[in-house]
């Protein structure tokens, strides 16, 4: 009997989901792609719907894709300008949100330099709202993980007896984070993060990850790289390396993707430092689904709110 996917009111973390759901997302995804290959790209599926996006930090990738993805599942859109909202005058986030919601928006896309906030806005929303997290701190990124996998997915189709290196800034990194316990959730055994101790969180192996801190080491005979940009806007630590030296000993160049399988995915969340973190060769080289990764997290996204809204069956969006 196949598995029951469970409902899910908001979109907090990785952690709250099911592998029954994690697949049923990657499902209803697959459906979005084949919706965005038909000559109108817009489906009714949340018609009469508002979405709001609040963004208290920056973001291109993220905050555009859940726009075109709102836009695209014909929901109305409104991306709030923080810096020309209340909140700079000193409204707090909770007042901002109970005025949107007053306003009846039905999906709040936040994120929030707190680790932990949209969590906590969750417990204030009215029943019928959604909340997603679109990064909050140091602490998480579902979204992001969930294109991640689902990119992966379609190159490498089954996840167990993978191995996933994860290169960088693995301590700041809310992709990271998620990343692993995506992973972890969908079988892969082998998981290695790769980077200087100043970079890695402690207890890693604790959950199933192994540390390397050579480069060559940790990429041998990998299935997917990943590469994670320097968040140097959330350093604390002096003794983090400077970029130079960070590129030296942990640049992704072609030299060093060597080590991995031939056919080996090299991945990045974005934005890249190139000639910090990769190079340009790989960054654009025949390995990389970077821009792929970008492309899925429209449909991904779309599934994401689609599933929220109550649309929980793939078929509901063959409307053509």
């Amino acid at each position: 009997m196949r598995a029951q996917h469970k409902p899910l009111r908001h979109f907090l973390s990785i952690e709250q989901l099911d592998q029954a759901t994690l697949s049923h997302l990657f499902e209803i995804t697959d459906t979005m792609i084949d919706s965005d290959m038909r000559t109108i790209k817009k489906i009714p599926l949340l018609q009469g719907t508002t979405v709001t996006s609040l963004f208290f930090e920056p973001s291109t990738r993220t905050r555009t894709s859940f726009e075109i993805a709102a836009k695209r599942l014909s929901a109305d859109y409104l991306n709030l300008s923080i810096e020309n909202s209340s909140a700079s005058k000193g409204e707090s986030i909770l007042d901002t949100l109970y005025n949107l919601q007053a306003m009846q928006t039905d999906v709040f896309v936040i994120r929030h330099s707190v680790s932990g906030m949209v969590e906590h806005l969750s417990q204030y929303v009215a029943p019928h709202v959604h909340l997603i997290n679109a990064g909050d701190g140091s602490h998480a990124h579902p979204t992001q993980a969930l294109l991640d996998m689902y990119t992966i997915r379609h190159h490498k189709k089954s996840f167990p007896g993978l191995k996933v290196a994860i290169i960088g800034d693995v301590i700041h990194s809310r992709v990271a984070k998620s990343q692993i316990q995506a992973l972890k959730l969908l079988g892969v055994q082998d998981i290695r993060a790769i980077g200087p101790t100043s970079l890695l969180p402690d207890h890693l192996d604790a959950q199933g990850v192994t540390v390397h801190h050579h480069l060559q080491e940790g990429l041998k005979d990998v299935d997917v790289v990943i590469t994670l940009r320097l968040q140097r806007e959330r350093f604390a630590n002096p003794a983090v390396p400077t970029a130079e030296m960070y590129f030296r000993d942990y640049g992704l160049t072609t030299a060093a993707l060597a080590h991995a399988k031939p056919d080996a995915i090299v991945m990045h969340p974005g934005p890249m430092n190139r000639g910090v973190e990769i190079v340009s060769e790989v960054a654009d080289g025949p390995q990389s689904v970077i821009l792929q990764q970008v492309t899925f997290g429209i449909a991904t996204r779309m599934a994401v709110m689609a599933y929220l809204m109550g649309h929980n069956h793939a078929n509901e969006t063959n409307y053509f």
